[in-house]
């Protein structure tokens, strides 16, 4: 697959991911803390420190900051699970496991091998039940198109 190609595949997949993750680690938010808000707003510590993880409302400064740090990461990400799955035919099983292979890197990495003040912050807001279904939400948003464009769903 060529860098253009890749690139327009990790918009979609990237931009499916986002989705999920931001909708899941909202409802969490809201169910926890009251602010549907606070899970995006604590994703903006990596650029405003710890006190954006207490902020409940919505703002330019903390929530739409840490939408596009949400975004950013999952066009990363989606750009990891397009290479992994590479220009072979994707089934709907290879796309689920190349999206929960992919989340299953990214929790390692965003937790155990990037410093704290760059990890995505959801922590800060969210128990850990709802991050689990943020990583699920990652994995489910990478492969979405490809579940629903398989050579399996096309056919009778």
């Amino acid at each position: 697959m060529d860098a253009q190609a890749l690139a327009g595949r990790a918009v979609v997949s990237g931009t499916l991911a986002a989705a999920a993750v931001t909708l899941v680690a909202s409802v969490a938010a809201k169910r926890a803390t009251g602010s549907s808000a606070a899970a995006l707003n604590a994703t903006s510590h990596v650029l405003w420190g710890e006190r954006a993880g207490r902020k409940n409302t919505v703002s330019m400064k903390y929530t739409a900051t840490g939408a596009i740090a949400n975004y950013g990461a999952s066009i990363f990400w989606a750009c990891v699970y397009e290479m992994l799955a590479g220009h072979r035919g994707r089934t709907r099983l290879r796309a689920l496991a190349g999206g929960a292979l992919t989340s299953a890197v990214a929790y390692v990495t965003d937790y155990h091998v990037v410093p704290r003040r760059l990890t995505p912050g959801f922590e800060m807001r969210l128990s850990r039940g709802a991050l689990a279904g943020v990583y699920v939400a990652l994995a489910l948003g990478l492969c979405a198109r490809d579940v629903f464009t398989s050579r399996e769903a096309r056919s009778p």
